[in-house]
């Protein structure tokens, strides 16, 4: 049984088997919405969701061969061999969700991997199907983060069936009806950590990175609880100026080569307008998100100490 699970057929069970409970559980949402009269969804946003979906599976079904035997081969050179176990499994799971950290990390830190990733990110609504709004050409590069993975001696198949699952709880997390999870609150992504990360205030960006275990935020500084004083407002700031497919698809490609193309440019300032932070400018003029937080925190501190001088004041 182990075996079938932890195979591709056992890959393909878990999106067979996830399919069905996804509508459920959106049509659940949906009618919830409607009812509470929420607004949790839009027509035209709901349609880019399932085209983006569309779009990145089938690159997922182009790219399967090619990623499986990258990833074959390191398995083929593994320096570890371990033993089919529920241990195994376990530590094959939290890697994974490790190695997801990782390119997630990195999808929001580095302008061209942004520019694949910001379509997930681009809706100003927030429910299960933004869960479906893939960064459609994340493909082409993902299965590298799971070849060292693979190196230490865990098997593909393995590796993209824990993948799966944590994609499937992930897809979950997307939502405004759940509001807390109580003691899983320390210990999984949840709803409001990930509302956290889909916000484009200033406080909230590039915080809460995992897919399905929350410790690797707290562990690495990433991690950021919602505050019920500072409402979450979804989407990406400055917003795109329209929410054609086409403009989801290519928004942040068309800035990068508009940067591209200014005259005078060093090499290294090429290089870094690509893979530098989103809001890098050769010129000094542009703000990182890291530059925002630090003057807005720096901003919220100075408050808080004028009002704690007030405070002093009145009861002197």
């Amino acid at each position: 049984m182990m075996d079938f699970i932890m195979s591709e057929d056992g890959l393909e069970h878990v999106y067979a088997w996830a399919i069905p409970l996804h509508a459920t559980v959106i049509l659940a949402e949906m009618i919830y919405s409607h009812v509470s009269e929420a607004k949790l969804y839009s027509g035209k946003d709901l349609a880019t969701n399932v085209y983006l979906a569309l779009m990145n599976f089938g690159l997922d079904l182009i790219m399967k061969a090619f990623a499986m035997g990258v990833m074959f081969f390191f398995y083929s050179h593994r320096i570890f061999s371990w033993d089919l176990s529920i241990w195994y499994l376990l530590a094959c799971f939290v890697i994974t969700d490790f190695a997801y950290y990782v390119l997630h990390y990195v999808d929001h830190r580095s302008r061209a991997f942004w520019a694949v990733h910001i379509t997930h990110h681009s809706s100003e609504y927030f429910n299960l199907t933004t869960g479906f709004r893939s960064p459609v050409l994340q493909p082409l590069y993902r299965y590298l983060y799971f070849s060292p993975l693979a190196f230490l001696g865990f098997n593909p198949w393995h590796i993209m069936v824990a993948y799966a699952i944590g994609q499937v709880y992930g897809t979950w997390v997307h939502t405004q009806t759940v509001k807390s999870m109580g003691f899983l609150e320390h210990i999984l992504v949840t709803p409001s950590h990930h509302r956290v990360h889909h916000a484009c205030n200033v406080k909230y960006l590039d915080k809460n990175m995992g897919m399905c275990l929350i410790i690797w935020d707290k562990i690495f500084g990433t991690f950021q609880k919602e505050d019920p004083d500072v409402p979450v407002k979804y989407g990406i700031y400055p917003k795109m100026p329209d929410n054609r497919p086409d403009t989801v698809l290519f928004y942040e490609w068309r800035k990068i080569w508009k940067d591209l193309k200014q005259p005078g440019l060093k090499f290294t300032d090429r290089i870094n307008y690509i893979f530098n932070s989103p809001g890098w400018r050769h010129d000094g003029t542009g703000k990182t998100v890291r530059q925002y937080q630090k003057e807005y925190f720096a901003r919220q501190e100075k408050k808080k100490e004028q009002q704690q001088t007030q405070e002093k004041q009145k009861t002197a």
